[in-house]
């Protein structure tokens, strides 16, 4: 009997946990256990947080009768560096903040994210940070920063990444689409992938 990882086994526990991406670290848990990432930030659930797929398959399940527009981006951008926010589909039960109505999902390019996600499903997750404050950008300098109050650190490395790219694509017309937050991934690389081929 293969032993289970021990991050999948904090996650499963309702426990949070560090994770490197291809960007930062983030802060993580599953979707059902996201009090845990507001107490440890120092933040209200007015702003909301991200869910991580291992694919974009998991990841278009969680959005109420994704566009072909829409998968069609997520074909040509996932994994990477490209957080879309769409419609949430009805009944998900996710707490991931306000407002409950969309979900913000990405495929990161980070094959060990991708691996857990597969393992427990979706992970809510916001970076490795106080409200406010930057980002550590080593795994030792995180683990001083929640001490106890995270299960495990994932040591990725020395993470200087730019954050991914926030995209509100909730409008069925992708030319209403608009960015949220700038990132790894620009609205013509978007606006591309999104066109009819």
């Amino acid at each position: 009997m293969t032993p289970t990882n021990p991050v999948v086994a904090a996650l499963r526990r309702g426990d949070a946990v560090v994770l490197p991406t291809e960007t930062v670290y983030g802060l993580a848990t599953l979707p059902a256990a996201t009090a845990r990432i507001f107490e440890l930030k120092g933040r209200a659930p007015d702003v909301p947080l991200a869910v991580l797929c291992a694919d974009p398959r998991q990841a278009l399940g969680l959005v109420d009768e994704p566009s072909d527009a829409v998968r069609r981006v997520a074909r040509e951008l996932w994994p990477g560096p490209l957080t879309l926010v769409l419609p949430r589909r009805p009944g998900l039960g996710f707490e991931l903040g306000e407002p409950a109505t969309t979900i913000g999902v990405r495929c990161p390019d980070h094959d060990l994210v991708r691996w857990i996600a597969a393992q427990v499903g979706p992970i809510a997750v916001t970076s490795a940070n106080l409200h406010g404050q930057p980002t550590p950008r080593t795994a030792a300098e995180i683990a001083r920063l929640f001490g106890k109050g995270v299960a495990a650190v994932v040591d990725g490395g020395d993470l200087t990444g730019t954050p991914s790219t926030v995209l509100d694509a909730t409008a069925p017309d992708p030319s209403d689409w608009r960015v949220l937050r700038e990132g790894g991934v620009s609205l013509a690389d978007v606006l591309s992938a999104a066109a009819p081929t």
